[in-house]
């Protein structure tokens, strides 16, 4: 059986990863702006926003559909 997921764009593609590139594009603010929670508005860092992604599937959703369209 194969591990291999052509449909899937996120594949392969770490949570951290996503971050550091959507911070590097927008910047904290405009990422709160476009996903209003505190870890990107108040004392924003890759440690506290992973922590909180990790246990908030409504807020990693959005972080993803938003890497999905920074990068198409």
């Amino acid at each position: 059986m194969s591990n291999a997921q052509p449909n899937n764009p996120l594949h392969g593609i770490t949570l951290k990863a996503m971050l550091e590139h959507l911070v590097a594009r927008y910047g904290w603010e405009e990422m709160g702006l476009r996903v209003p929670i505190r870890c990107f508005r108040h004392e924003p860092s890759i440690g506290s926003s992973l922590k909180f992604l990790r246990t908030t599937p409504w807020a990693r959703a959005e972080v993803e559909a938003m890497y999905l369209l920074s990068v198409s």
